[in-house]
């Protein structure tokens, strides 16, 4: 099975019964994907915020165009073994670039990818400003989509942004038209609060996804709540980012401090060479390199 493929199996989809949530945090760059193999979860969310921090240091406002994304998803998905899940904003144009999009993606082997209902240049669900382009030209944007993977191609998730912007009612009725429209999982973004989650799960029949964004009211929520409330995937885009960022500043704020590295707790040279898959390279090198002996 190819990755999406194997996503599929995992979240059941089009089969009877419920299966163990999928967690998939988020992670900015390749790097971070392998962490996130290594820490055990079964697949990685390659997060657009994530991304152009990583690729910018700039906000999540529509900077990245879809070659930058999807070097991005091709790198990460090159460093894991597990599904990756990719953010794909609004398809980066109409039909035709929607299309290219979906082809695109599928090449690089990505497993699922989510589309969403702003209008271009889109920007992170969590802040405000947001605007949105008629839910039943999102429909048509989302069967291009679908029209566009191919038979074995990535899961395509519908999100809608309208929480943020139109409020519940709103969010409600675009999910359901984009189930309708024939997307794998439906996505209202831009949660904030236990109650939104909880009204979400109760009015979104179907799979759904939930991300849960560290500093909000709803990281209250564990996966085995959310799962309970009927969740099949949920992200925690940047859990990863926002860690590695306050790590690093504190690192080098000591070392501008103390003028040295001592005091800080880190990974050894030989820990991080195992993350990099530094052995499998040696064992190249050892079997197939140049021999001085001749």
């Amino acid at each position: 099975m190819n990755a999406a493929q194997t996503l599929r199996a995992r979240l059941g989809l089009g089969e009877g019964g419920r299966r163990p949530i999928l967690m998939a945090p988020g992670a900015p760059d390749a790097l971070a994907a392998r962490l996130v193999q290594q820490a055990g979860f079964e697949a990685v969310y390659m997060t657009g915020f994530g991304a152009t921090a990583s690729r910018l240091g700039r906000p999540d406002i529509g900077l990245l165009t879809q070659t930058e994304m999807t070097t991005h998803a091709r790198d990460m998905v090159r460093a894991v073994a597990i599904p990756v899940i990719a953010d794909a904003d609004t398809g980066y144009g109409g039909p035709a670039n929607i299309a290219r999009t979906l082809e695109e993606y599928a090449q690089a082997g990505v497993a699922a990818v989510h589309l969403e209902d702003q209008v271009a240049p889109k920007r992170c669900g969590q802040l405000a400003g947001i605007r949105l382009i008629p839910a039943e030209e999102n429909v048509r944007r989302l069967r291009c989509a679908l029209a566009a993977r191919g038979a074995a191609g990535p899961l395509v998730i519908g999100r809608t942004d309208a929480l943020p912007a139109l409020g519940l009612d709103e969010a409600v009725r675009r999910a359901a038209l984009y189930r309708d429209a024939g997307v794998d999982l439906v996505f209202v973004d831009g949660v904030k609060t236990v109650a939104e989650v909880e009204a979400i799960a109760r009015r979104v029949p179907g799979p759904k996804v939930v991300s849960i964004v560290d500093g909000t009211e709803a990281v209250a929520l564990s996966a085995a709540a959310l799962e309970e409330m009927g969740f099949a995937l949920v992200f925690h885009a940047v859990t990863a980012l926002f860690a590695a960022a306050r790590a690093m500043a504190e690192a080098l704020a000591t070392l501008r401090r103390d003028g040295t590295p001592a005091a800080i707790p880190g990974m050894g040279y030989a820990d991080f060479s195992a993350l990099v898959d530094l052995p499998r390279f040696q064992a190249l090198d050892q079997e197939f390199g140049w021999d001085p002996a001749g």
